[in-house]
């Protein structure tokens, strides 16, 4: 579900509550592992773009909390970092904000800083 709000912080001020903190958290973990990336509102979350080009972005959705790394040589080698979650090819869904592995996620934001790959 794409959300209409116009910042970041408006998005994060509509979620659930239950979700909040979580998603409080990965921003935050995205604002200290992006360094030089532009956090914005693409598609509806929020998202973090780097030359103009999106390469990590979050949401609450409906059933779950996704994450999304669109760099596969970011993503790939941490795959079983993220037990309790379901990936696809460039997104990882969790299905409760207690199961979110912050650990994970900030091994995957550092890695997708580094990368000079393609996104998916």
């Amino acid at each position: 579900m794409q959300s209409a709000a116009p910042d970041v912080d408006a998005y994060l001020a509509d979620v659930p509550q239950e979700r909040r903190d979580i998603l409080n958290a990965i921003r935050q973990l995205c604002r200290d592992h992006l360094p030089g990336y532009q956090e914005s509102m693409q598609y509806g979350m929020p998202s973090y773009a780097r030359d103009g080009v999106v390469e990590i972005a979050f949401a609450s959705q409906k059933n779950y909390i996704s994450l999304y790394g669109l760099k596969p040589d970011a993503l790939e080698p941490l795959r079983d970092a993220f037990t309790g979650a379901k990936i696809g090819k460039g997104c990882i869904r969790y299905t409760k904000p207690e199961k979110v592995n912050l650990a994970a996620v900030a091994s995957l934001l550092q890695a997708t800083a580094a990368s000079h790959g393609r996104i998916c």
